[in-house]
């Protein structure tokens, strides 16, 4: 039986990538299948109480870039700690991915590839259409089309839904994998998730609290 990863993430989150090649591979180590889910931040903290970069405290924003030097030797990744455009409004560049996973594109994986290696590597704008179009000519997409449905009320609709299936299933950042109903929050998290794909456990749950 396949196994199925929901991957939630944004275009925008260095974590996501960071963790997305490892992911990928990850998946096709198991064989599982993956949904994948853009979702916007902005809709998800406000609901699961995060707060945007430029609100967390000095030392959450000092530590931050202390993870991010640390991980990106890690996983190999010439990663820009500051790019030249960010933050950005990830709309457009998310719902885009939306639109090749509703028509099954085999290229979603790669779309996000080079979406996050356009911002987090070559300081271009991810809000800029021509940045976007430029992705999807280069992986064989027709730009022209796939951006008009971009902007569809049906396919903003479906960003709205992910949004909403995000918080109902727990999660509360990007990126975020879920197993069976259980969720593995951040790039850091894969060799946990590697570990219950290759035991096949059964998932653990919260835990309330004593009455």
């Amino acid at each position: 039986m396949t196994v199925t990863l929901d991957y939630y993430y944004s275009h925008i989150s260095p974590w996501a990538f960071l963790g997305h090649d490892a992911f990928m591979e990850l998946a096709k180590k198991h064989g599982a299948k993956i949904n994948f889910r853009p979702v916007n931040l902005g809709q998800v903290f406000p609901e699961t109480g995060g707060l945007p970069l430029a609100k967390r405290h000095p030392a959450r924003q000092d530590y931050r870039f202390l993870e991010l030097q640390r991980w990106r030797e890690k996983r190999g990744v010439p990663l820009k700690l500051q790019p030249a455009h960010f933050p950005t409004n990830p709309v457009l560049v998310d719902c885009t991915a939306i639109v090749l996973i509703k028509h099954e594109s085999p290229k979603v994986a790669d779309f996000s590839r080079r979406a996050f290696n356009a911002c987090w590597t070559q300081d271009q704008e991810l809000a800029d259409e021509a940045t976007i179009a430029g992705i999807l000519d280069a992986i064989g997409e027709d730009s022209a089309a796939v951006l008009a449905e971009a902007k569809s009320d049906e396919i903003k609709a479906a960003y709205e839904a992910n949004c909403k299936t995000a918080i109902d299933a727990g999660v509360y950042g990007s990126p975020s994998y879920v197993l069976n109903g259980e969720v593995f929050f951040g790039q850091d998290r894969l060799d946990l998730l590697d570990d219950a794909l290759s035991s096949g456990r059964a998932p653990y749950r919260p835990v309330s609290p004593a009455a």
